[in-house]
């Protein structure tokens, strides 16, 4: 079990609905302190996500629209597990469909949940060097609206202190890469 998982005893499932990237469900949980209810939880495989940095130290992210946000977010490069799929691969596919760069060095940075109090998603995070640009960059996905944008580490820490829209899991990744940013 990852993360140090303690399973709660299910009493009854109320609620199911499979979702195209989670599920979501409703059930009645005994939990390990003996407390019994009713919990909601998104049921996520999982994400990956690249701190992409190139030879001059700057950092690839992407300005995207978030429909859930109903608006344009700055993030790091990141996709959903495939069933089966490491999350190396997934973050090697995605930095290249979203930013239309390819790394030859790649460095764990960590895992983190993102969201604990409602989903069980797990954040893989990974430091991505040696970045060449892609001559034909595979297409992006058709729901994708995305800008390639450049920061220097400290160009970031301004924008986010300046109150930039940036996600949860590029903040968190962010932080885990910091120290071996120059």
């Amino acid at each position: 079990m990852p993360l140090g998982r303690e399973l709660p005893q299910l009493l009854k499932q109320r609620l199911f609905y499979k979702g195209r990237k989670f599920n979501f469900e409703v059930n009645r949980l005994r939990l390990p302190n003996k407390a019994e209810g009713e919990w909601e939880c998104i049921r996520h495989p999982g994400g990956a996500l690249a701190v992409p940095v190139t030879a001059e130290g700057k950092l690839v992210l992407v300005r995207q629209y978030r429909f859930a946000v109903q608006g344009r977010i700055l993030e790091f490069p990141a996709g959903t597990l495939e069933a089966n799929e490491d999350p190396l691969e997934t973050v090697q596919r995605e930095i290249e469909e979203e930013t239309g760069y390819r790394a030859q060095k790649w460095q764990k940075l960590g895992e983190f949940f993102l969201a604990p109090g409602y989903s069980d998603e797990i954040i893989y995070a990974f430091l991505a060097g040696d970045l060449e640009k892609l001559d034909k960059p595979p297409a992006q996905d058709e729901d994708e609206d995305i800008e390639t944008v450049l920061f220097t580490p400290e160009e970031l820490e301004k924008a986010i202190l300046e109150g930039e829209q940036i996600d949860a899991k590029s903040l968190s990744s962010f932080l885990l890469a910091r120290p071996f940013l120059v």
